[in-house]
């Protein structure tokens, strides 16, 4: 199953790069992620994390989920076999992008006080978040913000933001919407 996602997401990355005109260069300056591990992911070379993966989205302007989306492998066994690279941070995709909705929308884990940040994402994407399980620092804004159980968020994405665990686990929903 990891070489079949593993194809895809490099097809996907691959697809939408040639898509837009962007070289390998043009792409590493979009998405804050170097040259060579572009190349080496789209040869199959090594398997990006989650946080390298949404930054080729950002540059690609494309969803995350976008890049997890094929004929041949569900966004949800992606994400479940994403969620074995990553140590303190899980991802599952509830709703791959659909450019009729325009959202996506995942339920994320954050591990041992783990904090994981994002690069800000284009003009006109949200995201709302509510968390279901633990105690979340939210950062958006430039400052952070308490979020128990039951609590929820709404914050221009378009900003460098990030999620940190407080303790040993943190569970909650995230929507992201692109006007």
């Amino acid at each position: 199953m990891q070489d079949n996602i593993t194809y895809s997401i490099a097809q996907q990355i691959k697809q939408r790069r040639k898509a837009l005109g962007l070289s390998l260069d043009r792409l590493s300056a979009a998405s804050g992620v170097s040259k060579a591990m572009l190349g080496q992911i789209e040869r199959q070379e090594s398997s990006p994390t989650v946080a390298t993966l949404w930054k080729i989205a950002t540059g690609l302007k494309c969803s995350f989920s976008g890049l997890l989306s094929s004929t041949e492998v569900s966004p949800h066994s992606a994400s479940e076999a994403l969620k074995r690279n990553e140590a303190n941070f899980q991802i599952n995709t509830l709703f791959a992008f659909n450019p009729e909705t325009r959202f996506e929308m995942f339920e994320l884990t954050l591990l041992n006080d783990h904090t994981q940040w994002s690069d800000p994402h284009t003009s006109g994407v949200y995201e709302h978040v509510v968390v279901q399980q633990g105690e979340l620092l939210l950062y958006y804004n430039e400052q952070w913000h308490t979020l128990n159980a039951g609590d929820s968020a709404r914050f221009h994405a378009n900003q460098r933001h990030g999620y940190k665990a407080k303790g040993p686990l943190t569970r909650f929903i995230d929507v992201i919407s692109y006007l």
